[in-house]
Order: C-alpha cells, then structure tokens, then sequence
C-alpha cells in the first residue's frame, strides 16, 4: 500500500485524477459484489428451504420473506383491511404522532398527512434503530475512523453482523402497502386524496402474493378535474368531467432494460417541472430496494389553462409502466392498445436485441413511436410515419423535454385515438374491483333511480321528482314567518287564517306522496341490502351518478351564462339602450335560477325525505298504514349519519330550519348511540372563503367544495372519538357544523344583512366554538364579518351561553413571519375592541372591550393559514404549508374542546329548536 501511493504521488496530476476515478469505480464493484453474496446468505438462511429465495426471487419477482417483512414492519396485515372509520376518528395517533416516527406509526403518520392533503405525504422522516446508529458510528473502538489516506479509502469486507440492520422503507412501498391493505372505501379515499395533492395515481397495480393484475376504477369515482381549451373557431371551452369517463388522448411511457435515466423524473419535467407527480429515484427517501413497485402503472393528466404556458392544447393522460418492460408484459400490452403515443425508453444494445420483436411491432404499428437512446447524443429525428428517436447522451433533461413535448404534441395533432380510464376494465386478464357482488348490487340500485332522469331537462328534474321541497315548502316557510310577526301585534283571526292556510299547503304535500325515485331510494335504503357494505357501495354509486348529471347540465349553463355575461359587458361599454340591458340581466338571472335547479345531489333526496315526513306528522286524515310507512324516514337518517354523511340543519333555498324533522333524526340517533356527549364546532365565513375545503382538510370530511357547488344554509356531520380519547376530552363525537357563506351575491343589500345575520347568530349559539373564517386580509371583507361577529356574540352573551371562537386568517403569505403576525393580531383587537363598544350601545348592554363579551385571548385564538395552492391551478399541487397550518389548528381546537368539555345530544337537540323558534319571533 505505501509503494502504491508512493507511486500515486509521483505521477502528474491528470494522471492522478484518471487513476484514482479507475480505482474508485473498482473499489464501488468490490463492495456491490461483498454486498451481495452477503445478500444472498442472509435470504438463504433467513428463508425456508421450500420458499427460498434465489438470485431470480431478489431482483425480479417478490421474495415471499420480504413481503412477510415489509408488512410486520409496516404494522399492516392484508387480511384486515384498514376501513375510514379507522383513520378519520379522533385518536392521539392522529393528533399527536410526530416525525421522525417509528416505522410501525409510519403508515399512521401517511394516512395522516395525506388525509390533510399535505404533499409531502410521501416524506416521512423515521426513527433511527439503535442497530442502525450503531452501525453508522463503527468504525474504531472510540467511533471515529482514522485520518489517514490509505484507511480512509480502504474498503473493508462486509460482515454478516453489519449487514444485520434494515433496509430503509421506500416511499412507494408504504403507499402501496396500505392501497392493498385498505377496504374499496378507503382505497376510494386515498386515490381521491392523491389526486388532491397532485400525485400521480395507480391504475395498473398487480397483487404482491399472486401477482394477478387489479384495476381500481372503484377509486376514480370520486375525482373531477377542470381544464380549458380554445376550439378552432377561437372559441374558449372550460371542461369539468369526472376523470373516469373523460376521453383524452394517452401517452404511455415504458422502458426495456436498466438505463441511468429516471423515466418517471423527465416525465415530471413534460408535465409539470415544479413538482414530483412521479416519484422517481432521485426523490428523498428513494432506494434501490422498492418492493411493490415493480409493474404498477400510474397515471396522472396534464390540464391545460389556456396560458401561454400550457405545455399541451388539451387535457393529455400520461401513463407510467415501472420496472422493465420486458418482465412486465401484460401491462404492456394493455398500454400499448389503449395508447395514442407510445413513449419507449431503450437500454443497451442487448436490451434492443431481446425485445426485438416488440419493437419492430410498434414500429410497423400505426400508432406513433418515439425512442429515447441513452447511448445516442443527436437531437429529435423522426420519420413521415411518426417515428421519432431523441438521443439522451451528454444532454440536460430540460432540452430533451423540449423535444420529447415538441414531438408528442406533434403526433397527437395527427392522431385521433383517445382514451377513457372505463375502458381498461374490457381488457382480458385483469381484475377490476368494481365486479364484485356487493358492488353492482349497490350500482344496478343505483342506475334505477338515474334510469329515471335519462332524457329530461336537469333543471325540471327537481320539480318532477321532489315536488314537496320546492314552490309548496318556500310558500310554507314564508307563511311561518309572517305568522311569527303576527304574533306580536296579538291579531288571532290573521295566525288562526295564516295557520289554516299553512295546514293546507302541508295536504298538498301529503297529496303528491312519494315519487318513484324517492320510493327506489327508500327501498334500496330499507329492505334490499342486509349488509351494510352494500348500503355504502349504494350511497356512493347515488352520489357519483347523481354528480355526473348535474356536472353535465352545469357545464353547459356556465358557459351560456359566460357567454351572456360578457355580452352584458360589451353592451354596457357600447352605452346601448338599457332596454336591451335590462333584458340581457333578466336573461342572466333566468340561467341562475336553472344552475341552481340543475344542482342535485344525495342531499336534496334527504331534504324530500324531510318534507314527506313533516307533511305526514301534521297531516292528520290518511290510513294508518301510510303514515306509519313515512314514520321510518328519521331512521334511515340517522344511519347516513352515522355512517359519514352529511345532514341539513337549514334548508338554504328556503332560509328554513325543517325543526321537526331535525329533532325526529336525532331522536333516532340518540336511540341508536345513547344520549352520547358532542362538541359543536361551526364555522363562518364570506362566501368562498374556503370553509368547507377547511373543515374537509381537517376532519377528513366531504362537504361540497366545488364550484356551483357552494354550501347553502347549514349542514351537520359527525366525527367520531377514539376510545382511547374518551375520558381525556370528556365527549364522544365532534358535530362539525358547516355554514353557506355570508353576504351572498344572490340576496340584496338588506336582505343579506338580514339574512346574514340570522345565519351567523344560528352557527355560533349552537356552537361550542365557532371559526370566524376570514379570506386574506383584506380590510372591506375583514370590517363585515367583524361588525357581523361583535353583533352575534352580544346577543349570545345575553343568553348567558358561553362560547369559544377562533379566527382564522386564511390566504396569508409569509404566515411564519412572527412580528408581522403580532401587528395583525394587534390591529385585530383593536377593531374588535372597538366595535364592541359600539354594538354595546346599540344592544344596550354594557362592554367595554371585545372580552368582555367573550372569553379571548389574541395571542391562542388567533390563526394565519398559508394560500390553498401552491402555485396556480388546475395543475398546482396543494400548498403543503397550508396542510401543516391546518395540522396545527386541529390539535388547538382539539385541546380547547378538552377543556370545554360537551353538551348532551339531547341538548343539542332543544337548543335547535329554541334558537330557531327565538329568531322567528325576533324577525
């Protein structure tokens, strides 16, 4: 060794660098062949004799032990499918759980942030082991190696002992861990959530012990995405489709071979530079040794914008083939017949040779062909029949997306082919989710209720099909209020005509009975399914197919009432004669009225279901029989809630609390769960201000977000306690109260403050704590809710309840910035103090200070969220800051509810109906 660097350091310094590069690439050989057969003895000896894993086992298919390991690590077993109840309740796991985690809380800690919608899901920092520390510290007997050259470079045989530590867990290997160990609704969830976060989602995903091949195109259902494209005639077209029936072309990647290339990272440069829709190997936390990824197709979409920047003309679906190709031919085979553009990345020359007759078939194929050669360093060529070839020798990834982009959006200009994610379940050889028996049973109910809606007008469905609801229930509510008025001026005769009149619209209702597809629902709900599976595949199916309609109605009214608006527009700038002007907005109001008859969904079955059920409790005459067939609804209420989904509180059409039927459903529900203890927690906010995505972020929960589909009046969902948190918070569920937005640009000046006003009082006295949810800082929009909050919370004090309110800035750039923080909670207080002692004086109560009306602390109850997105949409990724501020605001909810405590279901229940019943007499 000293004659060799004695050697080393005569020779002139080129040939010093070129010799030590040689020897360093030996040394790394050296070590990968110790590593191995080291390798190989451990799986010899921990394997036994009937399942050994051989050399093939390790790096092709999955080695049983393995697998065995990776999900004891994991803490995951496949015969217990992980359900959403199991992670969307409240639990210490999922309020408390930390990083860096042990690995068996590492799938607890990735549900946890995916769930929020956090996309750095996929990073999570774990534990180190001891044996693992230990390993990094040795070296000599005081754990420091020595300084001099020749120890520094020397390698050391690799010894069983040292190699006893585990392999780190590789990202992917955790997500598709718990995709195969969750039931078809979690599995549902968490495609929906990947989505969100902008990841790339499994379409192909073969079963690690059978390697059969599934398709989940059960999980799609729940996923939308928006795009928008210039026709040839210059004309722009916004497109809002459930990605499951989206027809777009698809671009299928694939590789032969093992090249130095990252297929999945130049896939993330074409589609989106800015964020990793692909994991690839050069993400954190990636390694060599990924178990479950081996044949799994992904797919994710570019959305155009209709900028500039748009890399594509028109929605584009990309598809991911991971591992070799050549191993992997089921799934290529699949890819390359349901594909416009086939994109092949080409190993060495013996890689080419052995998958000959592959390629020479894509190439005589009709369907375009580009080659990306690793060992080729010339720019794009390409042939009449749209063959390309890129060279990716000694090039950047940047000019080599420029010509892969360039060339697909060349071939897809010429190709007509397109691609529609329903179709991959006609190949042969796959197993699609959605053929199971509780499946279809769920969907063939289904598809007898939306049987019914083919062919008609979606915006006279409501009138057809839910006739109590609509003009009978809004002429009764505004009889209830003017009775309410009348009450005060004492004139008997008026209440006693009023009432009569009221009587009467109620047998009108009673008359229209039960329409075909509330009586299919009824049924499909009550007598077809004995197992509850089936029920929630049915409540799923409703919900999605009910969603496609509305979707497709809708799209056509925004685009007529985008097209009126910017003729309204134009005109007014023309200064044409305000005739023509006047017509134009009746034309414009007109389309309002039908987007909001067009929107139908599972929760206007529910509120027909709440007007049958009040019509028959008031309409005394009728048979026995019939009356007692309707007495049911609450119960079927009560399940849905207790199963995830969302209950009315205030019928937002109407501006109406439906009390009797609110009061019947939580009777059932207190029938069902016991009189348990609740924590109300409501919310308020201007009008898309982002409430609702919010509260989703944050409980889990799935309250219309969507645009035309904003929350109208005030839903209730329940959120279930850990038994383990039980006692250390002192209730059983959180009843998570969501609100329509304040100051609505479809009321009037007064009635909105009116009607504002009345909303907000409802929210806050039913809440434990109320989230005064505010949009940026904007001071105009700050200056309402603020006046509207004081006022609300001085008429609480005067009910001697005792609330706790938070407010929540949202949108807020630099949220960690502390002394700008403190200014803004500064100011705050101020103008709270000071509108308190104005609305004081005009309640006539005495405060002096915005505390003195309500227990709070402008250091605790005070929250900055970072903006929503992380950069802009439709292709943004969710803004991972906005996930952990969320993450933050959850836990000091949480802590303040503990020491709160809750109120009774049954309380719950009368305060409903005595606040509403004191804001119709104050009216």
């Amino acid at each position: 060794m000293e004659a060799m660097l004695q050697v080393l350091s005569e020779m002139p310094e080129l040939t010093y660098k070129v010799v030590i590069h040689i020897l360093s690439i030996y040394w790394s050989a050296m070590l990968f062949l110790q590593v191995y057969d080291v390798k190989q003895q451990q799986y010899s000896s921990a394997t036994p004799r009937n399942t050994k894993c051989t050399k093939e086992k390790i790096f092709g298919p999955i080695c049983q032990t393995s697998l065995d390991e990776l999900f004891t690590r994991l803490n995951l077993k496949v015969n217990k499918r992980l359900k959403p109840a199991d992670i969307l309740q409240i639990s210490s796991q999922s309020l408390y759980c930390q990083e860096p985690v042990a690995e068996k809380e590492l799938v607890q800690r990735f549900l946890q942030k995916l769930m929020m919608g956090n996309n750095r899901a996929r990073y999570i920092s774990v534990k180190e082991t001891v044996s693992e520390m230990n390993h990094i510290q040795s070296g000599t007997a005081t754990g420091e190696e020595s300084d001099t050259f020749a120890d520094f470079f020397h390698i050391r045989p690799v010894s069983i002992d040292e190699t006893t530590h585990k392999h780190p867990l590789h990202p992917m290997d955790v997500q598709i861990a718990v995709f195969h160990c969750s039931d078809h609704f979690l599995k549902q969830l968490l495609v929906t959530k990947l989505s969100q976060c902008q990841y790339a989602l499994p379409l192909l995903v073969p079963d690690p012990f059978t390697r059969h091949i599934e398709f989940p195109l059960w999980t799609f259902r729940q996923i939308k995405k928006t795009w928008k494209t210039t026709e040839i005639s210059g004309k722009e077209t916004t497109f809002t489709n459930p990605i499951y029936d989206a027809k777009t072309p698809m671009v299928a990647f694939f590789r032969f071979g093992s090249v130095l290339s990252s297929k999945s990272q130049l896939m993330n440069i074409l589609i989106n530079e800015k964020h990793d829709t692909f994991f690839h190997r050069h993400c954190p936390g990636s390694s060599r040794n990924r178990l479950l990824m081996d044949g799994v197709v992904e797919i994710a979409w570019y959305l155009p914008s209709e900028k500039s920047t748009d890399y594509f003309p028109d929605c584009v679906a990309f598809c991911n083939l991971h591992g070799d190709a050549e191993t992997n031919k089921e799934q290529l085979e699949i890819l390359t017949k349901m594909s416009s553009v086939n994109v092949v990345l080409l190993g060495d020359q013996q890689h080419i040779s052995r998958n000959e007759e592959i390629l020479q078939r894509l190439f005589n194929g009709p369907k375009p062909l580009i080659c990306l050669l690793p060992e080729n360093s010339s720019n794009v060529t390409g042939t009449k029949s749209l063959k390309f070839k890129i060279g990716l020798k000694d090039r950047g990834q940047g000019t080599v997306s420029k010509e892969l982009r360039k060339s697909i959006n060349t071939c897809l200009s010429k190709s007509v082919s397109t691609f529609r994610i329903e179709d991959v379940g006609k190949n042969s050889g796959i197993i699609t989710d959605e053929n199971s028996h509780e499946c279809q049973k769920g969907k063939d109910a289904a598809l007898q209720i939306t049987w019914l809606l083919n062919g008609k007008d979606m915006s006279s469905i409501k009138e057809m099909y839910l006739p109590c609801q609509g003009e009978l229930w809004h002429m009764w509510c505004q009889m209830n209020k003017k009775k309410y008025k009348l009450c005060c001026s004492d004139t008997e005769k008026q209440i006693s005509k009023i009432q009569k009149e009221m009587n009467q619209i109620r047998v009108q209702q009673h008359e229209h009975g039960v329409t075909p597809l509330v009586q299919l629902f009824i049924q499909s709900m009550n007598s077809h399914f004995p197992l509850s599976n089936e029920k929630c595949y049915f409540l799923n199916w409703i919900k999605t197919l009910l969603d496609k309609y509305s979707t497709e109605g809708l799209s056509a009214l925004y685009q007529e009432f985008d097209e009126k608006w910017s003729k309204h527009l134009r005109m007014k700038k023309q200064h044409v004669e305000s005739e023509q002007i006047k017509h134009e907005q009746e034309q414009l109001e007109i389309i309002s009225e039908k987007v909001k008859a067009t929107n139908f969904g599972l929760e206007h079955i529910l509120r027909e279901m709440g007007q049958i059920y009040e019509s028959s409790v008031s309409f005394q005459m009728g048979q026995k029989e019939d009356k007692e067939s309707k007495l049911f609804l609450p119960k079927l209420a009560a399940q849905l809630m207790m199963s995830g989904h969302m209950m009315e509180l205030m019928d937002g059409d109407a501006a109406h609390v439906p009390v009797v039927w609110v009061s019947a459903v939580l009777d059932e529900l207190i029938k069902i769960l016991g009189d348990q203890r609740v924590f109300v927690l409501s919310v308020l906010g201007i009008q898309s201000s982002g409430k609702s995505t919010m509260l989703n972020a944050m409980f889990g929960l799935q309250f219309a977000v969507s645009a035309g589909r904003c929350t109208r009046g005030a839903f209730m969902q329940l959120v279930k306690v850990s038994e383990e948190m039980k006692s250390e918070l002192n209730f059983d569920y959180i009843v998570v109260v969501d609100t329509e937005g304040l100051q609505s640009p479809e009321l009037t000046r007064k009635s909105s403050r009116c009607h504002d006003n009345e909303l907000a009082t409802f929210a806050a006295v039913l809440g434990n704590m109320t989230l005064i949810n505010i949009f940026g800082e904007s001071p105009a929009e700050m200056q309402d809710i603020l006046q509207i909050t004081v006022h609300v919370f001085l008429r609480i004090k005067m009910l001697r309840l005792n609330p706790g309110c938070m407010f929540i800035f949202q949108n807020v750039p630099d949220v960690t910035a502390k002394e700008k923080n403190m200014e803004g909670r500064q100011r705050l207080k101020e103008k709270l103090d000071k509108m308190t002692k104005l609305a004081a004086q005009e309640e006539g109560c005495d405060a002096e200070c915005f505390s003195d009306v309500i227990e709070f602390d402008v250091e605790e109850d005070v929250r900055y969220i970072a903006q929503l997105w992380e950069g802009s949409p439709p292709m943004a990724p969710l803004n991972p800051s906005y996930s952990e501020n969320i993450e933050e605001l959850k836990q000091t909810i949480i802590s303040k509810a503990g020491q709160k405590g809750g109120i009774k279901l049954s309380d719950f229940k009368t305060r409903i109906i005595a606040l509403w019943e004191r804001q119709q007499q104050q009216r």
